[in-house]
């Protein structure tokens, strides 16, 4: 083990040691001095531009003669500045305060991962928030005066401490942290999903809730934020020192004197008292909290002081008040205070941080070697384990499939059947199963479909949370859907599906063109197809919002993934591109266990590196964009099916790949045949169940195999 002195060394010398003793310290001490004073100045403007703005039609003159007190009683009465302290100051100053906490908190996230894509969604506090206003909104559960403003907050700690019992405490690994949070985060989605279609009377205004809002009716609540706020900012930038250490791994740290589950403890709770202080605030603004530290790490190529913790978190606190402010500001701007206000802060400030965000990761050559996946740590069991798990993995699709058939609104036996196979059945059973048989095949089809992406986009990615969404096919899809729907009134699902179909490609395509540069890199891969994702999704919910009422319904349902209406037709692409991509996926084995190593392995054994990870990719892409037409959107599977198949099999791919797609096929079907009998003749999303089952069974997983 290395000594104590000689990691010391080599800490210095990557420019991770805090303080600034070194010969270089001067200079770094000024060049932190200058990054700080100018973001400052930058905020400052913003904020004098950001309070010229507003509905009533005063503007800077007024607000100049008001201050200085150089008007006239009739020009500068009690309007003007009712005006600025009631409505001007309190909205930048919430804007500020928000944008200062998700910065802050989501350095501390992404430190304690080490992780680009940690967020203050890692351990679900967005998430737990949302769901816990959603809850006391859709069953009208009457609160206090004193404790309404506290729902989102509880909401947010109750689910953190929910992530961090699951994982094994702050000790746990920063992958098992990672990946139990974001399970979690995606579950209360579903939950949240859940909720808003089956009480839609009584939670029409919390989809525009849920996108954050800094629409304020006075300055009280962000004044009750600023103590909180300010505390937990200086305690995080003295906690930096740990912090840097811990960037070198947890054995150097030890070795070097931190103490890692107190210094992984104590950021965690700070982080996550930020984040539910800024939801409580504001509503759910979650993309400041991993755009911010992402574009300070950038910046700190050239300014490499930057990468010292003492100086990255000040910097990431102003960025995200930046990012807010400036959002907001330019959304008023182009389209006016007035139709603004109808507009949530959190879709101007995703769409704005996601163009930062692709900007800055187009501008980086490499971010040195990416860590290996999952996939390349995993055990590997032998041959007969393998086969066993994928003759039960057969059973259970077959099995699965069978019951969805039965089951409905009414159960069959399987004489009846045998009685709509051979064209004997009575009408109502032949009107059943007709239109039944369609959606498990639509479900077995898209599940498979969605795993197999899934497994091909981590092995590319090398990352533990990649998934299809990651190249943009999610979000160009989404947002296909709803363009069309709402350009065409009545558009068909077909009409739907195949513009949701080229949408998702068009995106994939965006991603990688932005993506490339001389070489494809997979952390640029990664930043840029988080930034697009971001971008579509606030782009798709500033189009539910503005919207016909009566199409919100429908699309959100099929947002959150629906075999509802399927025929064979919508069938047949899916099972067309399995047919290439199986044999496809079996022929790239090997180079998909070279791939979820390194950069360097493929190369040294002679593969062709970026053509090989090109055809992979884009493989993936049209999977994941042709299981759209069969179910909407529905983005688990391709988290879960391939780490469950890991935990189960291994890492070779050989094995990985069938055992993916069967746990795909079987997933899906199981979670349609849920969502259309738990609250028959209601239904329930295939999407929103996926995620209410399988992101517990996930756990268990993780639960049951080493860090």
């Amino acid at each position: 083990m290395p000594t104590t002195m000689s990691l010391t060394a080599a800490a210095d010398a990557a420019g991770q040691t805090p303080g600034f003793r070194r010969g270089g310290g001067v200079v770094d001490a000024v060049s932190a001095a200058v990054v700080l004073l100018g973001l400052l100045v930058v905020l400052a403007m913003v904020s004098a531009w950001h309070i010229t703005q507003g509905t009533s039609g005063i503007g800077v003159r007024d607000l100049i003669a008001a201050m200085t007190g150089t008007a006239s009683p009739a020009e500068a009465g009690p309007s003007v500045r009712d005006i600025l302290l009631g409505s001007r100051l309190p909205r930048v100053g919430a804007g500020i305060l928000v944008g200062i906490a998700l910065g802050v908190a989501g350095a501390l996230f992404q430190s304690l991962a080490r992780n680009p894509l940690a967020s203050p969604d890692t351990l679900a506090v967005t998430g737990g928030s949302y769901f816990a206003v959603t809850v006391v909104t859709a069953f009208g559960i009457a609160l206090p005066v004193w404790a309404s403003g506290g729902v989102a907050f509880v909401g947010g700690l109750a689910a953190a401490a929910l992530v961090l019992g699951l994982a094994g405490g702050a000790a746990a690994s920063t992958t098992r942290l990672v990946l139990a949070g974001t399970a979690t985060a995606m579950a209360l989605q579903a939950g949240t999903s859940t909720l808003l279609i089956l009480f839609a009377e009584e939670t029409t205004s919390l989809y525009s809730w849920g996108s954050g809002t800094l629409n304020q009716l006075d300055g009280t609540a962000a004044v009750r934020a600023i103590p909180v706020i300010g505390l937990i900012f200086v305690a995080a930038v003295l906690l930096s020192r740990r912090l840097d250490l811990l960037s070198l791994g947890d054995d150097a740290a030890s070795v070097l004197g931190v103490r890692i589950r107190s210094t992984r403890a104590i950021g965690i709770l700070l982080a996550v008292v930020l984040t539910a202080t800024a939801v409580t605030l504001a509503g759910p603004i979650g993309f400041v909290g991993l755009c911010s530290p992402v574009i300070a790490r950038l910046l700190s190529r050239p300014v490499p002081v930057l990468a010292k913790h003492a100086v990255l978190i000040p910097v990431t606190a102003i960025i995200g008040a930046i990012i807010v402010i400036v959002a907001d500001a330019l959304l008023r701007e182009v389209i006016g205070a007035t139709e603004a206000i109808t507009l949530p802060a959190g879709v101007t400030t995703t769409i704005f941080g996601a163009i930062l965000l692709v900007v800055l990761a187009r501008s980086m050559r490499t971010a040195g070697p990416a860590q290996a996946t999952s996939a390349a740590r995993s055990r590997v069991d032998g041959r007969r384990r393998a086969i066993i798990v994928i003759a039960c993995g057969c059973l259970f699709v077959a099995a699965a499939a069978i019951i969805a058939l039965l089951s409905g609104d009414r159960f069959y036996l399987l004489g009846d059947v045998a009685l709509w196979l051979s064209d004997r059945a009575a009408p109502v059973i032949d009107f059943a199963l007709d239109s039944r048989a369609p959606r498990v095949a639509a479900a077995l089809a898209a599940g498979a479909a969605l795993a197999l992406s899934g497994t091909l986009v981590q092995a590319s990615a090398r990352n533990p949370l990649a998934e299809p969404g990651l190249l943009g096919i999610t979000g160009g899809a989404g947002l296909g859907a709803v363009i069309v729907t709402t350009i065409v009134p009545g558009a068909t699902v077909v009409l739907i599906s195949t513009v949701g179909i080229v949408a998702a490609l068009l995106a994939f395509g965006l991603v990688y063109a932005l993506a490339w540069r001389g070489g494809m890199n997979t952390d640029r891969l990664v930043l840029v197809g988080i930034g697009m994702w971001y971008g579509f999704t606030a782009l798709t919910t500033l189009f539910l919002i503005r919207a016909d009422p009566w199409d919100t319904p429908a699309l959100f349902t099929w947002l959150s993934g629906s075999t509802y209406g399927r025929v064979w037709a919508d069938v047949a692409p899916v099972a067309l591109v399995l047919v290439i991509a199986i044999p496809l996926a079996f022929v790239w084995t090997r180079e998909l266990d070279l791939l979820a190593l390194d950069d360097d392995t493929p190369r040294l054994v002679g593969v062709a590196r970026e053509p090989v990870r090109l055809g992979v990719l884009v493989t993936a892409a049209v999977l994941a964009a042709v299981s759209v037409s069969a179910v909407g959107v529905v983005g688990f599977i391709g988290l879960v099916a391939p780490h469950a198949a890991r935990a189960l099999v291994g890492a070779r791919h050989r094995r990985v790949v069938p055992v993916a797609m069967l746990l795909g096929a079987g997933g899906l079907i199981a979670a349609d045949t849920i969502g259309r009998t738990v609250i028959a003749p209601a239904q329930i999303p295939a999407g929103l169940v996926v995620a209410l089952i399988g992101a517990p069974y996930f756990v268990y997983l993780l639960a049951r195999t080493r860090a």
